[in-house]
């Protein structure tokens, strides 16, 4: 069944409407007529299941035919990615949005410059990178959208106000540890496992040594993510699985 995408706000009542992009791809790319059954996603947990009521012009009216709700997942992820080169970014916010981040930080970091110099260029980029999250709801079927926030320096991003309970920095570096090791020691101290947590992702060539003291120095601890050096694609993904599993055993 198609899945598509509507924002909460416009969820509120037994018809929906289908506009612009949504509505173009239902009527011209999958080519949905009246009668089809179609599930909408608002990002905030809901899903519709509807009824095609009409197709015309450049909208497609929907009728409700059952409403349900997932429960969030019982912690929230936050991703701190270091922008890598080129469009790895579109890929990393694909799959962190598959894996259930909850928010999802782009962190500009001192050896990979993205090219965002002006204000109307940063901003043309995180329009994308959130159509790649809703893509990335619409073809996993996950109901959470994470929330995408524009591109900040690594001060900036360490100076905000929502810090999570536990923070892990994927690291190279002699002295890392397995991320069980703060998750078991997070549990020891509080009784339960951390309800807030940060993973910090480096770029090609990881971060340098002034920005890992940095990070560290804000209460992030080095993790390990094995022997072997990882693309930074490949080591967002295994982190993240890493710490989904370690929360949901």
């Amino acid at each position: 069944m198609h899945r598509f995408y509507l924002p909460a706000s416009e969820c509120r009542t037994p018809l929906l409407m289908l506009k612009g992009r949504e509505a173009h791809h239902a009527m011209h790319v999958l080519r949905i007529a009246r009668g089809e059954s179609v599930t909408i996603l608002n990002g905030n947990g809901g899903e519709y299941l509807c009824d095609v009521l009409d197709c015309h012009g450049d909208v497609v009216t929907l009728k409700v035919r059952h409403q349900s709700t997932a429960p969030p997942l019982p912690y929230e992820l936050t991703l701190f990615q270091a922008v890598p080169k080129g469009k790895l970014m579109e890929t990393i916010i694909q799959k962190a949005t598959e894996l259930g981040a909850a928010r999802i930080v782009p962190v500009l970091s001192d050896r990979v410059v993205p090219n965002l110099g002006d204000t109307e260029t940063a901003e043309h980029k995180l329009q994308k990178w959130q159509l790649v999250a809703i893509e990335a709801i619409k073809q996993s079927g996950q109901p959470w959208l994470p929330h995408v926030e524009p591109p900040s320096p690594l001060k900036n991003v360490l100076s905000g106000q929502n810090k999570p309970e536990l923070c892990l920095l994927a690291s190279l570096q002699p002295g890392a540890r397995h991320p069980r090791h703060y998750f078991d020691e997070f549990r020891s101290l509080h009784g339960r496992s951390p309800k807030t947590i940060g993973l910090w992702i480096g770029p090609e060539g990881d971060f340098t040594p002034a920005e890992m003291a940095e990070i560290k120095a804000a209460g992030a601890f080095p993790i390990s993510l094995g022997r072997l050096v990882l693309r930074v694609e490949t080591a967002a993904i295994y982190a993240m699985s890493v710490c989904n599993y370690e929360l949901q055993a």
